[in-house]
């Protein structure tokens, strides 16, 4: 079969997802949906959180997208009900959008870009967007666009977004490391080739994209439980490479480990700070 060049692929994602706009909600805020992707050469499912007052106010909101952790299933995007309640404890309105990030056979393809039918990146940080624009009232650019994520999905929210400074404005990274690594969290993967290895670790990033950070500003946010063996070293060292060049951040070391009760306990605190550096709904 003929791949598709990037640009037509995407057009087609568009003009797809325009054809199956999705109809009046009728006061349901959670949809379990999603789309073709043509990166992932099938089905990509995500779940949509709507404001509780978008069947009646006619606006349109900011979107924080939230990639899970990894390894996982191909259901996991449905089990962080705990940021629902988190950003309604905010007291905001936007738009949460959570990826899914595993499937079937592939339980922790790290949000990075592998080949043709397994471009993660490709598909959550180019493709989901769009289909989202298209479906649902968002502010249709960079300034209304969170990405958000814990633990490997704190990994791939700050590698995409890095990577795709033209979309997102801010990015959170909870519990997350910065490159990428095998299930266990302590051996880097490999991805085939010295360059794509480069373009996927996060330390490498940061001197290729300094000069755009300039022209594309954007919110880097990160925190990590002090007692996190595995990723509270490299959070440091980002932070520190951070403010060696002069990047503007911020970053938190929270007493905790690794666990459920450190995400939930800071979760309305870092949405409202992602929402306090989006464009408010209009």
């Amino acid at each position: 079969m003929r791949r598709l060049r990037p640009t037509t692929a995407l057009a087609a994602v568009a003009a797809g997802a325009c054809a199956l706009a999705l109809p009046a909600l009728a006061g349901t805020r959670t949809l379990d949906t999603g789309y073709t992707s043509h990166a992932l050469g099938g089905r990509l499912h995500y779940e949509v959180y709507l404001p509780p007052d978008y069947d009646s106010s006619g606006l349109r909101y900011p979107v924080v997208y939230f990639l899970h952790g990894l390894p996982a299933s191909g259901t996991s995007y449905r089990s962080v009900r705990f940021v629902e309640r988190a950003l309604d404890a905010t007291g905001l309105h936007a738009i949460l959008v959570v990826a899914q990030g595993a499937r079937t056979g592939e339980s922790d393809p790290e949000y990075v870009n592998h080949g043709a039918g397994d471009n993660w990146g490709d598909a959550i940080a180019l493709e989901l967007p769009r289909v989202v624009d298209s479906r649902f009232r968002t502010i249709a650019n960079r300034s209304g666009r969170a990405l958000v994520g814990l633990s490997a999905g704190g990994y791939g929210a700050m590698h995409l977004a890095l990577e795709h400074l033209s979309t997102f404005s801010v990015v959170e990274s909870w519990s997350g490391y910065f490159h990428p690594t095998d299930p266990t969290g302590t051996r880097s993967i490999s991805l085939g080739s010295p360059d794509r290895a480069a373009r996927a670790n996060v330390h490498e990033q940061l001197a290729a994209v300094r000069p755009r950070l300039r022209t594309h500003e954007t919110y880097i946010a990160f925190y990590v439980g002090r007692s996190d063996r595995r990723f509270a070293a490299e959070n440091e060292q980002l932070s520190r490479e951070l403010s060696s060049a002069r990047i503007p951040h911020l970053f938190r070391i929270y007493p905790g480990g690794h666990d459920q009760r450190l995400w939930q306990s800071h979760a309305p605190a870092w949405l409202r700070l992602a929402l306090a550096h989006l464009a408010p709904a209009r």
